[in-house]
Order: structure tokens, then C-alpha cells, then sequence
């Protein structure tokens, strides 16, 4: 998280800064949104360690990696069931079930 704050600050970044934000209806805006606070509050070299798990919370939101292991968990869980022969046929791909979203 090295881009929390602008190396070089200008009326320019202040204008420029919101293009790389999610608070424009974005998926991780409640996240950001209290990263910040917390480190508005802190102080960037405190809120560091301060608000570390607001941090986290805010980097898997918008990384995704944790989905992303466990979709590759599960799909290798999967292909290891039909090299195994426990799924056969229709089992092997199931469709979800509708509105299972």
C-alpha cells in the first residue's frame, strides 16, 4: 500500500486523485472510505500500523485474492474428483442452480 499518498503533491493530484478511487459507486467505497478515515485520523506513518486491518480489508477487496484462491481451490478439488472417477458424466459439470447468485 506505497500509493496511499502522493510523492509529489499539487492542485493537480487533488484534482487528478479521484480517477483512481472506488468512491464513485464502486465495489470497495465502504472500505476506502474507512481506510481513510483511519488514517486521516492517525497520521500515513502511524495509520500504517494503526489501521493495518482496515488495510487488509480494503487490499482483498480490491485484489480479490483470497476469492481467487479459493476458486482455484475448488477447482482443483473438482479435477481431482474426475481424474479419481468419483464424477462421471453429468456429475462432472454441474450447472448452478438458477438465482443462486
Amino acid at each position: 500500500m506505497h500509493n496511499i499518498s502522493p510523492f509529489f503533491r499539487s492542485p493537480w493530484t487533488d484534482i487528478t486523485g479521484g480517477i483512481v478511487s472506488y468512491q464513485m459507486l464502486g465495489r470497495c467505497q465502504k472500505q476506502e472510505m474507512a481506510m481513510m478515515d483511519c488514517l486521516e485520523a492517525y497520521g500515513l506513518g502511524r495509520g500504517l500500523v494503526k489501521c493495518k486491518y482496515l488495510l487488509n480489508d480494503y487490499q482483498e477487496c480490491h485484489t480479490r485474492t483470497k476469492q481467487f484462491k479459493r476458486f482455484f481451490a475448488m477447482r482443483r478439488e473438482r479435477d481431482r474428483q474426475i481424474a479419481a472417477k468419483k464424477l462421471t458424466c453429468d456429475d462432472k459439470y454441474c450447472s448452478p442452480v438458477i438465482d443462486s447468485y
